[in-house]
């Protein structure tokens, strides 16, 4: 016959009932492998409670006096509410300014899930690519600048493509406009604005898109970013199809999109200034130790004084490049590139009687008088530009 499975409430209820009329408890509890203590409990327990009451008690306590009260619960609800893309660290900081203290983590989470308030994050593969050597990172503010146009969406209004404009230290967003257009004279004057505002940066990030770059001139140079160029601030860009060389600005954009796009809003101008209010002065960063980027930004020591009138170069020959991209030299014209129009460059003679020609600190490409050609920097040699 198959073995019997006894159960511990019917271990406990034999002992109970033994140790009723038992003359050596000690040895009866031996015999049960439990102590003495044990022993007088289940036999006290029985006689004052009965049989039913020797099952095992929850060890849960009747109450918790870290436990949180209706109307914290109400709060984190509508915080979550408010914010429904904030994680728990985040709202757990927010709760802390405004109460003074806050649950822990594990315990808004909780509170989040019973109310059906979080959702699972789909799993991704971890990714091979990643950047490459000289990729600078900002130690101070104004650093470095981040500049992107926002992936477009449409609204009431249109098609939005908001400019945005961060500060990389401090996560501060400078602008989040949104403009008539992408070009490069509207693009100027809002930094323009951002320039007089905030001052100048040390460099400027960008990726290779219009109005930022072009392709087609030398290192890759547009109207917009020559005149940054002129304007004494370095230029660091990203590789063609690399949105993660940029990746804390692209971050930056999912912010907006889950806040942003496709909300019910009057005005798509004011929509976005709040936006950016509350991602600089509200919103709590784990990269900046739960603070906000209005707390660590500072202004720029290095004032907006206008638009050179032209470019010094000490000790160099210079020539004015035409409005057809051209320069005249030895009585020949050398097409250098249309994004330097107006500006001066500089021709500085090297060996073979090639001239290397500058863009204020950039060189773009070498000059050959022999051959009546401009060679652009990043071009192939079969890539040259012929005098006219």
């Amino acid at each position: 016959m198959p073995w019997q499975e006894i159960r511990p409430m019917d271990q406990r209820l034999e002992f109970a009932l033994r140790a009723q009329r038992c003359g050596n408890f000690r040895a009866l509890c031996r015999e049960y492998g439990i102590s003495a203590r044990v022993g007088y409990k289940w036999k006290q327990r029985l006689l004052e409670e009965g049989s039913w009451r020797l099952a095992e008690k929850s060890r849960r306590p009747h109450s918790s006096p870290t436990g949180l009260s209706e109307a914290e619960v109400c709060r984190l609800v509508a915080l979550r509410h408010h914010h429904p893309h904030w994680g728990a660290r985040k709202l757990a900081d927010l709760y802390r300014r405004a109460h003074g203290t806050a649950p822990s983590e594990s315990t808004i989470k909780r509170v989040l899930e019973r109310c059906g308030l979080t959702r699972k994050r789909r799993q991704r593969r971890a990714s091979l690519g990643g950047q490459l050597g000289g990729h600078p990172v900002a130690t101070a503010c104004h650093d470095i600048w981040t500049v992107d146009f926002k992936g477009w969406w449409h609204d009431a209004q249109g098609r939005c493509e908001p400019l945005t404009v961060r500060d990389e230290y401090s996560r501060y967003v400078l602008e989040a406009r949104s403009l008539a257009n992408a070009k490069t004279e509207t693009v100027q004057a809002c930094f323009e604005a951002l320039f007089a505002q905030h001052g100048l940066p040390a460099a400027i990030r960008i990726d290779n898109g219009v109005p930022f770059a072009s392709m087609h001139a030398p290192l890759g140079l547009s109207r917009l970013s020559a005149w940054w160029v002129a304007l004494g601030i370095n230029l660091l860009r990203g590789r063609p199809a690399r949105p993660g060389d940029n990746s804390h600005h692209e971050r930056m954009h999912l912010d907006l999109s889950n806040e942003v796009e496709g909300a019910d809003y009057v005005e798509r101008q004011a929509a976005l200034d709040i936006w950016r209010q509350e991602f600089n002065e509200i919103r709590p960063h784990e990269s900046l130790g739960m603070q906000r980027p209005a707390d660590v930004y500072r202004p720029s020591p290095r004032p907006w004084e206008g638009t050179p009138e032209q470019i010094d170069y000490e000790g160099l020959m210079t020539r004015r490049v035409r409005r057809c991209g051209q320069i005249g030299f030895l009585d020949h014209a050398y097409s250098i590139s249309r994004a330097l129009v107006g500006w001066d460059v500089g021709l500085k003679p090297v060996e073979d009687d090639v001239f290397e020609v500058y863009f204020a600190k950039l060189l773009v490409g070498h000059l050959d008088p022999k051959t009546l050609s401009f060679q652009a920097m990043g071009a192939s040699p079969k890539q040259h530009h012929h005098a006219a």
